[in-house]
This record gives structure tokens, sequence and C-alpha cells, in this order.
């Protein structure tokens, strides 16, 4: 409980962000694995995760909190220190594109914003 209260507004919605791109891309691309909840920091509930999703969203969160430019942070994506290691950017990625789609596509449009830009 104590980490929660030192994030940050930002790194709270980040988070959530990132726990709710993973949750749709795990549920269609990992739906017939088993599930479990992934306690987010930011959030009272969890996400439902298999293992392989939920090892990469303890990494996201990790690097997220670990941001060591909080002051001035800019989108992952357009941000000049790369906090991700190669292949797990290149995995953020196609999250982000298989997730961003479908939930442009089930109306969520808050989310296109953070989808191209």
């Amino acid at each position: 409980m104590a980490l929660m209260e030192t994030l940050t507004k930002q790194q709270k919605m980040d988070i959530r962000l990132i726990g709710k791109f993973v949750e749709v891309y795990c549920a269609g691309k990992h739906g017939t694995s088993p599930r479990s909840i992934f306690k987010l920091p930011a959030m009272p509930s969890g996400r439902r995760l298999c293992p392989e999703c939920m090892a990469f969203m303890e990494y996201a969160v990790d690097k997220r909190i670990k941001c060591p430019l909080e002051a001035e942070k800019p989108s992952c994506k357009k941000c000049r220190v790369h906090c991700y290691a190669q292949m797990q950017r290149e995995k953020v990625r196609e999250i982000m594109a298989y997730s961003g789609r479908r939930l442009m596509l089930r109306g969520r449009l808050d989310y296109v914003w953070h989808y191209f830009f």
C-alpha cells in the first residue's frame, strides 16, 4: 500500500493504461491460457492475465516506476531514454497495436489519443 501512496498521478494513469492494453492483448492472444489476477499498484482491483503477460506487466510496472525522466516524462515512444530492453520494446509495440485497434473498435475513443500520440 505504501508504494501506491508514493506513485504520482501520471505514474498511476500510465500503469492503469498499460494494464488495460495488456489485459485486452492477453484475452485476445492467450484466451485459452489459465489466467489469474495481477494486482496493479495503481488500482484497487487487478487485471486477469496469463503467466506470460503477468511477467511482462511486472517488467512494465517496474520500469515505469523507475523512469528517470519523471519530471519531464514524454510518451514512451517519443522518449529519448529507452527503459525497456529491445525485446520488451518490440513486445509493447505489438501489445499497443493489437489492443489499441480493439479498444477503438469497442468505442473507447479516449484511447485514440494514446494510440496515435
